[in-house]
């Protein structure tokens, strides 16, 4: 699998090795050296291997058609991606996604492949406030963001890798598209306070003008003009509430309701990620 070293790759790789099934974790820091940038290393993540789970490149043009096409001539014949909540929806994520950008330019290839594929579109992962990008903001104190009053179902990331183990190994889930939410809509400030309940330890959430935020990740975390854009535009479907809707991708692929935001919490808080 690529980004067998991600935060849902290495999730996938962990529960694969339980059932016992033989898996090559290809990533540039892991045990298969794997670089979307360098088709060179490709091929060899993909000998042997009949079934993959993409975790693609968010870049444009997006590698991934070319790669499901060596996947499928080497013979694989099971195609997982991991997509994005909205790549259907024209806008969602901004003018420069208008098609869904590199996500949809994966899901396209992945439905054009001649092999069985399932297809995983998760909203904000729950663990971008505890290994991701707002991490350092709640241990810090205060989490200024451009997102407003409006509110995201977080979906955590060992859900997402049951469904993708469940598509991997087991019948019936070709031809999906799974929708992944978590069970309830949380705004920021509900989010902080579901951390402070567990930890103690309470951040702020500071709202800011979406031009301020922008503005922000050039001067004093180095973005690009382009990627402090894009960065900012990725938030807006939390801004806009359009995160909020509950999905049912998690109940139709495992028969069971996702995990709860608060019990992400609570284990994440037992492992001390904040402190």
């Amino acid at each position: 699998m690529t980004g067998g070293t991600g935060k849902t790759g290495r999730r996938v790789v962990a529960r694969l090795r339980e059932l016992g099934v033989e898996t090559r974790a290809a990533s540039r820091s892991g045990e298969t050296p794997f670089d979307w940038a360098d088709p060179t290393t490709w091929q060899a993540a993909l000998d042997g291997v009949t079934a993959v789970y993409i975790t693609p490149l968010d870049a444009s043009p997006s590698p991934t058609p070319a790669f499901v096409e060596q996947a499928v001539a080497s013979g694989v014949r099971r195609l997982v991606l991991l997509s994005a909540r909205g790549v259907d929806v024209p806008g969602y994520f901004g003018p420069a996604y208008e098609d869904g950008g590199p996500h949809g330019e994966g899901e396209r290839a992945v439905r054009a492949s001649g092999v069985t594929w399932t297809i995983l579109r998760p909203g904000w992962f729950s663990q971008n406030f505890s290994e991701g990008v707002f991490l350092d903001g709640v241990r810090d104190g205060e989490l200024a963001l451009p997102t407003g009053d409006g509110r995201a179902a977080f979906i955590d990331a060992d859900d997402i890798a049951d469904v993708a183990v469940a598509a991997l190994t087991e019948d019936g889930h070709a031809g999906e598209e799974y929708g992944l939410s978590g069970p309830r809509a949380l705004g920021i400030a509900d989010v902080l306070d579901e951390i402070a309940k567990e930890t103690g330890r309470r951040a702020a959430y500071v709202p800011v003008d979406a031009s301020v935020f922008r503005a922000g990740l050039v001067a004093d975390q180095g973005f690009t003009d382009q990627e402090a854009g894009l960065w900012t535009d990725a938030l807006e479907p939390i801004t806009t509430s359009r995160e909020a809707p509950v999905l049912d991708g998690v109940r139709r692929a495992l028969g069971r309701e996702p995990r709860d935001f608060a019990d992400f919490v609570r284990d994440a808080a037992a492992r001390g990620v904040w402190g």
